[in-house]
């Protein structure tokens, strides 16, 4: 995914999950809309739901959200929905999630566009919610769905509750919808040995932040000193947590809602949930994720288990992955597939690094100016820097008794995220070229079509001259862990950790040549200059990293 996309999320939740045919309308409604990706539809028989994410620039998801709210009107009618799930209404929550390139903010005036044409164009009550909510009471879901659809009626009635868009009326095959801007939410359920709903919600109220209300043994509440009823905090912060009986799964789950996945991640979720069940004489068997996860959530559970089998944190992110989805159980219900549940993974491969090694030689041996020398160099500097973490990796393994284990293992970490970053480049670069090419064969037979094709050749060499600086900034990067792996890694390793800073510092020079040969063609002089003073900077620091480098790890191996 480009740095310089502007890529929203939004996950809307539908309150019909056994017809096939009305779950379709609804997707193909998605799809009809140009610049949206459909990367997931996720039905619930037993909870009546069906989740929904795509992601696109904010103008056309905002489209596909419509689109999607006009088919589900034609389809839906809540007069006889019956489901395990809360729900308020035909399309029950649309939330809106920034991405990339997007701040919250503008994802706040995202929802209340469409809250306002949804309103608008089918008459429907509409409130807002999380980072959108205009009044305290309303940040809540769980607030604002309280009483359900067969409580609107009265809730429409009052005062307080009159929604944020639309008339307090109440339309009976719709219900009421809430939308709003939010964080990434990850929805995770967690499954157990038995058929007691009852001892799932018990975990559940145990483990959720809100935790449960106090009560004496009679069943009577406790009040604190204002008259109000005392709660018990649960376990976890940042986690909204109900229980209930699956059918089709034969078993009781916690259903969970990470708020803030950073603050609690799956890791924590599950060994907590495992933690309350064994205490009940419970065991969990398993797991599932609705809808999508970010790599990183997979990412930190995976170096957690890792960890926790005396494996080192700086694995590649597949490898992670797979650690995480095995020890969670993910595939315990139904197939967990990576590449159609991880975020960034969900849109498919980028164009050149999905290719084999063999069809990416091929292709840039053939007869065509991209990809070349830039995309190249970033493949250059990922192989150097993968050479650094696969050192970091075999040293941090040795025990807590090595005093390096742990700067090694940082490093690795470290490693991967920049050969991550470079890999993406190796696409940008070819991007970037690409994008030069286009200007340059712009019209310019009248005087408005050269000034266009100005600007776009200005904005076009600008871009050709970042995305390789960028490249040798990581390439730069890769050499430093590469020395520190000469320096602290194994003996036995010490060569590969020079490979890794021969070929990083051949990617870094090579993105600087390519630097060097468009910023002739930039008229903003401004902007040449910042760019001649930032290669002279890496220039100088590449040079004291990279001298040297095969004395350094002989007497580094003969020590």
């Amino acid at each position: 995914m480009s740095s310089t996309e502007r890529i929203v999320e939004c996950v809307p939740n539908f309150s019909e999950g056994r017809d096939l045919m009305k779950i379709e309308a609804i997707a193909k409604a998605i799809r009809s809309i140009q610049g949206v990706a459909l990367l997931d539809v996720d039905p619930g028989a037993d909870t009546n739901r069906t989740v929904y994410t795509f992601i696109g620039e904010p103008e056309a998801l905002l489209s596909a959200a419509l689109a999607a709210a006009k088919a589900a009107w034609d389809c839906i009618d809540m007069t006889s929905h019956k489901g395990a799930h809360p729900r308020i209404g035909a399309l029950d929550v649309c939330p809106f999630v920034p991405i990339s390139g997007i701040t919250m903010e503008e994802c706040v005036a995202l929802a209340a566009r469409f809250g306002e044409l949804l309103a608008s164009e089918l008459s429907v009550p509409v409130y807002l919610y999380e980072k959108s909510a205009r009044k305290p009471d309303r940040v809540s879901l769980a607030n604002i769905r309280s009483g359900e659809y067969e409580g609107l009626v009265a809730k429409l009635a009052d005062p307080e509750w009159a929604p944020d868009f639309g008339t307090a009326s109440f339309v009976p095959h719709w219900g009421a919808t809430v939308t709003g801007a939010r964080e990434f939410l990850v929805a995770f359920n967690v499954n157990l040995n038995t058929r007691d709903k009852k001892a799932a919600q018990d975990i559940a109220l145990s483990v959720r932040e809100s935790g449960r209300l106090a009560r004496k043994r009679d069943g009577s509440p406790i009040l604190d000193g204002e008259g109000k009823q005392f709660r018990i905090p649960g376990r976890l912060r940042a986690v909204r947590a109900i229980g209930w009986y699956i059918e089709k799964y034969r078993c009781a789950q916690i259903s969970v809602n990470l708020l803030d996945y950073r603050l609690t991640g799956l890791a924590d979720v599950y060994e907590t949930i495992k933690d309350e069940a064994e205490k009940r004489g419970l065991f969990v068997t398993g797991s599932e994720l609705i809808g999508l996860v970010p790599l990183e959530a997979m990412r930190a559970c995976g170096r957690h288990f890792a960890v926790k089998a005396g494996r080192s944190p700086g694995l590649p992110d597949t490898e992670l992955v797979e650690i995480a989805a095995m020890t969670l159980g993910l595939d315990s219900v139904s197939p967990f597939l990576s590449s159609a549940k991880i975020v960034e993974w969900a849109r498919g491969k980028s164009l050149l690094v999905g290719k084999t090694v063999e069809a990416f030689a091929d292709e840039v041996s053939a007869d065509t100016a991209a990809p070349g020398g830039g995309s190249v160099a970033a493949l250059a500097g990922a192989l150097g820097a993968s050479l650094a973490a696969m050192v970091g990796n075999l040293g941090a393994t040795r025990g807590p008794e090595y005093g390096t284990a742990h700067a090694l293992t940082d490093m690795a970490m470290k490693a991967q995220g920049i050969k991550v970053d470079l890999l993406a480049l190796v696409d940008e670069d070819t991007k970037a070229f690409e994008a030069v090419l286009a200007a340059s064969r712009l019209p310019r037979t009248t005087e408005a079509e050269v000034k266009a094709r100005y600007e776009a050749l200005e904005t076009a060499y600008k871009e050709a001259s970042r995305v390789p600086l960028t490249t040798a900034a990581a390439c730069l990067e890769a050499l430093r862990l590469c020395r520190t792996a000469i320096e602290k890694g194994k003996k036995s390793s010490v060569t590969d950790g020079a490979v890794g800073a021969l070929v990083a510092e051949a990617g870094l020079e090579g993105a600087l040549l390519n630097v060097r040969v468009n910023l002739p063609s930039i008229a903003d002089k401004a902007f040449t200059a910042v760019y001649l003073a930032e290669i002279s900077r890496i220039e100088a620091e590449a040079a004291s990293l990279g001298g040297g480098v095969e004395k350094i790890a002989t007497r580094v191996q003969c020590s």
